[in-house]
């Protein structure tokens, strides 16, 4: 049977009847665990085979941990993770301990994910931020420098392969010169094409990631009049063309106010354009049913190339991890991350 070319979000700990009834009919290609829906090991990993059960397959189980900001699992049931900032500063410091660092951190995250039934993870962050932008980016990038940002992201995509972990760099073509937050407003980026290439560079050294995630933000220089999660102009010239990206690609969150403010219509039409424009796959996080469904009227099934991609990236995240020392690990990579003081 089809998969349907969605990612739904999940905030509750264990499902209810009715969503369990909707994925079952709905059969999405994957899920994405937030904050609400992650309150123990015991229980994630029950969830994550409610899900893949309710979906009727072996679903990918997603999820937002990139340390610092943005992390999913919350202490004291999980550790605690730096932001990836704090890598850009030991590899300042002595480059070959950030590398390290940043490998490290990311199996260490790895390892956790794979313990609970999470086999992917919405990192790394390759954004390049620049003076005067908006803070939505700020440490959760690596560095302001793109080919330190390209160095320490491969090392951390490394890092969750080597804990049978899929990685999806974000937020392609990049989010760091935004001056504002796309959660609550539509971005316009003005800089030329020449200073673009500052941003892209390091997507363009990651162009053989599996996976990436679009940003919700309009880049005059390329297409004025939509954002390029929606623009077939960048998707096709830029993202497959000049960066040569040939992963699965991914939308933010359609939920996302950039794009209520971008397109008309609700979630069925942000799917059908974002799905038009040449995202393989979207993401649709609120977690309330009646806006999945809205959203599934506008999906298709995966199938060509689309499919291809996404089994592609089930490789990466159903592999069995490398063996792994991880009590070791986190000795090692705390004698890492205090090198530096903040």
């Amino acid at each position: 049977m089809s998969l349907l070319s969605s990612a739904f979000g999940v905030r509750q700990a264990k499902l209810d009847a009715d969503t369990r009834a909707f994925f079952r009919e709905a059969r999405p290609w994957s899920f994405i665990l937030f904050r609400e829906a992650c309150v123990s090991r015991v229980q994630v990993r029950a969830l994550c085979d409610q899900l893949r059960d309710a979906a009727g397959h072996d679903a990918i189980v997603w999820i937002d941990q990139e340390g610092g900001r943005v992390a999913r699992l919350k202490a004291p049931e999980w550790p605690v993770w730096p932001p990836a900032a704090k890598y850009g500063q030991i590899y300042k410091r002595d480059f070959e301990a950030g590398l390290e660092a940043s490998r490290l951190g990311h199996r260490l995250i790895a390892h956790e994910l794979k313990s609970i039934g999470v086999d992917a993870d919405y990192a790394p962050v390759l954004d390049v931020p620049v003076e005067g932008s908006d803070k939505i980016v700020g440490d959760r990038a690596f560095s302001a420098e793109p080919g330190e940002v390209a160095m320490l992201a491969r090392a951390a995509l490394e890092g969750l392969h080597e804990g049978g972990v899929a990685g999806s760099i974000k937020h392609m073509p990049g989010h760091g010169r935004a001056t504002a937050d796309s959660h609550f407003q539509l971005p316009r980026v003005t800089a030329s094409q020449a200073e673009l290439e500052n941003d892209i560079a390091p997507f363009a050294a990651l162009a053989d990631a599996e996976a990436a995630m679009t940003a919700h933000i309009v880049f005059d220089a390329w297409d004025a009049d939509r954002p390029a999660t929606c623009s077939p102009i960048v998707i096709e010239n830029i993202i497959r063309g000049r960066l040569g990206f040939s992963g699965l690609l991914m939308s933010d969150d359609l939920d996302m106010k950039a794009l209520q403010y971008a397109l008309n219509g609700g979630l069925r039409e942000r799917a059908e354009a974002a799905l038009g424009a040449g995202c393989d796959v979207v993401l649709q996080c609120s977690g309330d049913l009646k806006e999945m469904q809205e959203t599934a009227k506008g999906c298709r099934s995966l199938q060509g190339l689309s499919l291809v991609r996404a089994r592609a990236v089930e490789a990466f995240a159903k592999r069995p991890p490398r063996e792994f020392d991880a009590e070791a690990g986190w000795v090692r990579f705390k004698q890492l991350v205090n090198s530096v003081a903040d």
